[in-house]
């Protein structure tokens, strides 16, 4: 680690000692990197500033402290700083298993932060340069002559503080985002497609029912005769009606199985392409994007079964009002 917040010492990342040699990390230890950057030109007491003809803008805006030629002898300087300490990189398998502590990416170099809060403001970019005259013409900085940080990351040890957590910052002033927003955006992205697949269901199963309904009732009419016969020996209504729930559970029970075979086949398809597309592509094991439980399997069989009995409810009541001496009249 690092000896004190002023000590000219970094922590490097064990990627970084690698590049450079150290396969051995404790070899990278003690050792000496200079960072370089442009030379700041700073004028003597007294001495008069140079003249110049245009002095550097962007859009009206002026650039103050504009570097000099780098390819000058003098337009590069170096700073050293001690290898402290090697960071050990984690190593996650799979896609997407980028190394992100919190919200921010992790760095190969870490230095003490007084040292790269004055290198930041020593150093500043051309577009750092435009964004502090664009703040400071804005009056984003209030009396400050310099402005501060761009952002802060907040870690909240336990998920549950997170709201009073957020409440805090807001009542300071300050906006803020968590992940819990993207997973609040996620979900409501994917209620409203649970929404419009379970229209489309909703639809479909009523489809089927009215199908099942018809197919009973056209049952009924071609067996008209059978029906009256079977009253006529003594059938009782409720016999009749056990007839045509039998047939239209054997409907359902069939349609349902049907259905979550091809389910799986849909299932194993898809799973195999996703595989072949996303995941092969890097080297990565095999990993179900989707997947079908057997209670869901189970589950969809069942209410398969329920739906065709309760679309059987009209014929099957309709068949057991018929009269058996119209019945063995029907042709």
């Amino acid at each position: 680690m690092i000896s004190s917040p002023t000590a000219d010492e970094i922590v490097v990342s064990e990627r970084f000692a690698k590049d450079f040699g150290y396969d051995n990390f404790q070899d990278a230890i003690g050792k000496t990197v200079e960072l370089l950057a442009p030379q700041t030109e700073k004028k003597a007491e007294g001495e008069e500033e140079p003249k110049e003809e245009e002095p550097a803008n962007f859009f009206g805006i002026p650039l103050d402290d504009q570097a000099p030629d780098e390819s000058s002898e003098n337009g590069l300087r170096t700073e050293s700083f001690r290898i402290a300490g090697v960071l050990k990189t984690e190593v996650r398998e799979g896609p997407g298993q980028g190394g992100l502590r919190g919200l921010l990416p992790t760095s190969d170099i870490y230095l003490p932060l007084p040292t790269a809060r004055a290198w930041t403001l020593e150093h500043r970019s051309p577009m750092g340069r435009v964004a502090l005259e664009l703040a400071r013409g804005s009056g984003a900085l209030g009396d400050s002559a310099t402005e501060g940080y761009d952002s802060a990351v907040v870690r909240v040890g336990d998920p549950v503080a997170l709201t009073d957590v957020r409440k805090r910052i807001s009542e300071l002033g300050f906006g803020s985002f968590s992940i819990v927003d993207e997973l609040e955006q996620l979900r409501t992205v994917f209620l409203i497609l649970d929404s419009v697949l379970a229209l489309l269901g909703g639809i479909s199963l009523l489809v089927a029912s009215f199908g099942i309904a018809n197919t009973m009732i056209m049952s009924i009419l071609e067996r008209t005769r059978e029906i009256g016969i079977m009253k006529a020996i003594g059938a009782e209504d409720r016999e009749i009606k056990l007839i045509f729930f039998v047939e239209a559970a054997v409907i359902g029970l069939t349609g349902g199985i049907l259905g979550t075979l091809l389910a799986w086949v849909v299932d194993g398809v898809a799973n195999r392409l996703a595989y072949r597309f996303i995941l092969k592509p890097q080297g990565a094991s095999y990993v179900d994007f989707f997947s079908l439980p057997p209670y869901l399997s189970l589950g969809a069989i069942l209410f398969a079964v329920i739906v065709s009995i309760v679309a059987a409810l009209y014929p099957a009541a309709r068949a057991a009002r018929i009269d058996p001496v119209t019945a063995l009249r029907h042709d």
